[in-house]
């Protein structure tokens, strides 16, 4: 007789996985995806390797799925920022570099481990896919833009990925220095270095008139 699973084994089940899941984000924004091992992320869950194991076939299976979700909370951000359709196609860009930015800034060991650090080609493949993602929503923006007659027509998915590729690289300097030393920088480089990628962002639109452009991120 095949065995059949109740919706209480089911529950424990799925109750499981998410421990093991929040266990190895947990991880990866504490001391980054090089300290995160199998036996690390089953000690700070509480269960055995072997049980770690049953949810996932390996650690680049489990890691797949925690850069999935951390990448897809920073990327919805991102979006509703930018997403915002009663600012001006500037405000939305400046919008969502500045959030991008300053989020990353904020918590530099999980963002360098989400945008640079060395990781397992499954883990690398998210990544790819969020950068897509990120391209997408700026990409989105200035079509917006172009139809509202508010800048000239432009290549949109090169010039948003150029710009995602811009903010990344930029920030991959400060994130790895905030990394190794397991805290943020200091506030007043940090603010100057979102002010200059938002006017960077902001120009690389080649929008006509420059307007006053509001910082409209707060996260």
């Amino acid at each position: 007789m095949a065995y059949r699973s109740t919706p209480r084994t089911e529950a424990r089940r799925v109750a499981a996985r998410e421990q093991i899941v929040l266990a190895a984000l947990g991880q990866v924004a504490e001391d980054g995806y090089g300290s995160a091992s199998i036996g690390a992320v089953a000690a700070r869950a509480g269960v055995a390797t072997g049980t770690v194991y049953r949810h996932f076939s390996s650690k680049a299976a489990l890691f797949a799925e925690v850069f999935r979700r951390a990448s897809q909370r920073e990327l919805d951000v991102v979006t509703e920022l930018a997403d915002r359709r009663g600012l001006s196609t500037a405000e939305r860009i400046a919008g969502g570099a500045e959030v991008f930015a300053r989020r990353a800034l904020a918590n530099p060991v999980l963002a360098y481990a989400l945008l640079a650090e060395p990781v397992d080609p499954a883990v690398e493949a998210e990544r790819l896919v969020f950068r897509r993602g990120y391209r997408d929503v700026f990409a989105a923006v200035l079509e917006d833009g172009i139809r509202a007659g508010e800048i000239e027509p432009v290549d949109c998915p090169t010039v948003a990925a150029a710009l995602v590729g811009a903010l990344a690289e930029v920030l991959v300097g400060p994130l790895s220095e905030g990394a190794a030393s397991h805290r943020a920088a200091d506030p007043h480089r940090s603010e100057a270095l979102i002010t200059s990628l938002v006017q960077f962002a902001v120009k690389a639109i080649k929008h006509e008139e420059e307007p006053d452009v509001r910082r409209t991120a707060h996260a």
